[in-house]
């Protein structure tokens, strides 16, 4: 018997077209709590889970009982843009044709539970999704492997049958803690070159770039 396969997918940045908006309501949540961080700095923390990003860019030494406090104010602010939201270019073709390949497609989203049945709108190709994680699903978030475990195990597959495509370098890094060769696509902001040397196997401009060559990619492996 053949063992089940999957492609897990990041979402925001991968899929969704969101991460400057992260960027801009982080930027001006951090304001707002009297932190003047530039905005190519936060830009670089995103793909982190909110708890990490926070300490990354404030430090250690920060008054952290106000974390929750700036958390809450990047959610009200990235929540205006939501009737906005677009898809990435070839998002849901990508995810139909790895399904109509029979493989098995897992969002590995960190994004609260309304935010992320948002995306799942957005990306409109919910027919060919087997599994979704939520921030519900894990204790501990990017760069910690832990939503790609959740993903796993919702989808019956074992890493060395699955192949995880993110827009970050804590995409890659989660990843490679679980073994799961990482494809980097470079719509999120993060260059081809600095997700392969952070241990992409492969990395291309988009969704659309990757199901244009995907009888070249690594998930062409998987099947």
């Amino acid at each position: 018997m053949t063992a089940k396969r999957a492609v897990l997918f990041d979402v925001d940045g991968t899929l969704v077209d969101t991460t400057y908006l992260h960027a801009v309501a982080w930027w001006e949540a951090l304001r707002q709590g009297d932190h003047d961080v530039p905005m190519a700095e936060i830009h670089r923390g995103i793909g982190m889970g909110s708890d990490k990003l926070v300490g990354h860019l404030l430090g250690d030494d920060r008054d952290k009982s106000k974390d929750d406090e700036l958390s809450t104010a990047h959610d009200v602010l990235y929540g205006a843009w939501w009737e906005r939201l677009r898809p990435l270019p070839g998002a849901a073709d990508l995810l139909r044709e790895c399904a109509g390949r029979g493989l098995a497609v897992v969002l590995a989203s960190s994004a609260k539970d309304e935010e992320l049945a948002k995306l799942r709108k957005v990306i409109d190709a919910d027919d060919v999704i087997d599994a979704a994680t939520s921030s519900s699903d894990a204790k501990a978030s990017k760069p910690e492997p832990d939503i790609l475990q959740a993903a796993l195990d919702q989808s019956g597959v074992d890493p060395e049958h699955s192949v995880f495509v993110g827009d970050a370098v804590w995409d890659v890094k989660a990843a490679a803690k679980l073994g799961i060769p990482c494809i980097g696509l470079a719509c999120g902001g993060t260059s081809a070159a600095e997700l392969l040397e952070a241990g992409a196997v492969e990395a291309y401009a988009d969704p659309a770039e990757l199901l244009a060559e995907l009888d070249r990619s690594a998930i062409k492996k998987l099947l």
